[in-house]
């Protein structure tokens, strides 16, 4: 079986965030199950000199407003098109940190071409399948309706992101104008890539069944709730894992020292590094660590208001991550309030992630919402105990620490049940207080480190949903 990922990022080309990670990960998963993916990715700065060496599949004399290729290396397709992606930084920001202006038109141009290599086989290139992911790709499942070619599966990751536009695009997107309708792209007057990529794709996956519950209703479906039910016999929630090679404590050489379940008390070298790395007071008190995105879904609002409180019980908080300015001013104040207490490195910074996992004795995921979550499946391959909200992927992959999961020796980290001050500082107390006992914590870690997170078990679900339309 041969399937065409269409993506916006993918790790180690371009990543912002989660969707990289899975995008990265997935198509060595699925070899083991028999499917061969390729993965069409736009031709950011960064993508193309890491392929600089592929081969022109096909030109475009224009394209959404200028010529382009397609090139191929190895299993990646990239779409060089130089008005449209060649810019620095963020993939999908300007310098002045808003949406670039034509966003429609940069994954319009992603979408057509993903069609267009689906019906129009290039030698060697046949494609049983198509893939896509998140806003960015959707429309690839409207032009497969309205244009023709393979069945197409759309994952959402967060449903929060919909590339939403004026009418006035539509005209530019290549389509009938049946397809500017309520069954398709038409979202209250406006155009939706991502509602138009529910309504016309062959299934909808999203990245948890937890998640797959809550964006049928309209607390978390983001406007789109309704539309999500009218697919409910084509949804399906699987939960996403990781890449096991990359994230493996005792092979991961960005650690200072490597362990494993057996050898826990190594760790206490990587809590004594991060201490150093992030300017904390050396001690055995609890270190709480936060890698993420530093906004109002992960709930690091409330917690960045918290972290007095975080301080006076004894703990330590290690941040690393980017986001909201307000979110990083309140933790940049709180580094100010409490130094050796409180550190914190605003950016994106892969090796220093890998190293907050190792040394860090909790990772704090307090989202409001939460489709899956990977930080929290580093945290349990690492034996960094999750800290979570009880919402979305995070409830389907973390047991907490309640008294009968103790009792069973099943406990992997804490739930919160509120993302509220009170529902955090319970959290805090909660780990502060199971930390204190080192052989429950290092129970709770050991049950954490023996979880299956890899792909495995989630790439054997998607290669049979893939079977079960091809049927």
């Amino acid at each position: 079986m041969r399937v065409l990922s269409v993506t916006s990022e993918m790790f180690p080309l371009i990543k912002t965030g989660g969707l990289a990670d899975v995008t990265g990960a997935l198509p060595g998963a699925l070899t083991s199950q028999g499917v061969t993916m390729h993965t069409l990715l736009p031709g950011y700065p960064a993508v193309l000199k890491a392929a600089s060496s592929g081969a022109v599949l096909k030109s475009y004399d224009t394209l959404f407003g200028g010529p382009a290729r397609l090139l191929q290396a190895k299993d990646l397709l990239i779409l060089d098109a130089q008005h449209l992606y060649n810019r620095p930084g963020n993939p999908y920001l300007g310098p002045d940190g808003k949406d670039w202006p034509d966003s429609a038109a940069r994954f319009a141009a992603l979408s057509w071409v993903a069609s267009d290599l689906a019906r129009n086989a290039l030698k060697g290139l046949k494609f049983d399948l198509v893939h896509v992911h998140d806003w960015q790709a959707a429309l690839t499942a409207v032009y497969g309706r309205y244009l023709g070619g393979p069945k197409t599966i759309l994952t959402v990751h967060n449903i929060a992101f919909q590339g939403q536009f004026p009418a006035s695009i539509f005209s530019s997107l290549q389509l009938p104008p049946e397809a500017f309708g309520i069954g398709a792209l038409e979202y209250y007057g406006n155009v939706s890539f991502l509602k138009g990529g529910i309504a016309c794709a062959d299934a909808v996956t999203t990245v948890s069944p937890t998640y797959a519950e809550e964006i049928c209703t309209p607390e978390f479906g983001m406007g789109l709730d309704g539309v999500i039910r009218t697919r409910i016999n084509d949804l399906h929630g699987i939960v996403n894992g990781i890449d096991t090679d990359i994230w493996n404590p005792s092979t991961d050489t960005f650690l200072n020292t490597r362990y494993s379940i057996g050898v826990l008390d190594a760790r206490q070298k990587n809590k004594r590094a991060l201490e150093k790395r992030m300017d904390l007071h050396e001690g055995d008190g609890i270190v709480h660590g936060i890698v993420s995105r530093l906004t109002w879904q992960k709930g690091l609002d409330v917690l960045a208001s918290e972290i007095d409180g975080l301080v006076a019980s004894g703990g330590r908080l290690a941040v690393v991550g980017t986001g909201e300015s307000q979110i990083e001013q309140a933790i940049s104040d709180a580094t100010k309030r409490h130094p050796g207490r409180v550190g914190a490195v605003f950016g994106y910074d892969e090796e220093l992630s890998h190293q907050v996992q190792a040394g860090a004795d909790t990772m704090l995921v307090p989202s409001r919402f939460e489709p899956c979550g990977l930080t929290q499946l580093y945290g349990l391959r690492y034996g960094c105990v999750p800290v979570v909200a009880r919402t979305g992927g995070l409830a389907d992959t973390v047991i907490d620490a309640n008294a009968a999961a103790l009792a069973s020796n099943v406990a992997t980290g804490i739930q919160i049940s509120s993302v509220t001050p009170h529902g955090l500082q319970t959290g805090f107390a909660r780990a502060t207080r199971l930390h204190a006992e080192p052989d429950i914590w290092q129970g709770i870690q050991r049950q954490g480190m023996a979880q299956d997170v890899s792909w495995t078990r989630s790439a054997s679900l998607y290669a049979n949903l893939y079977r079960s339309l091809l049927s």
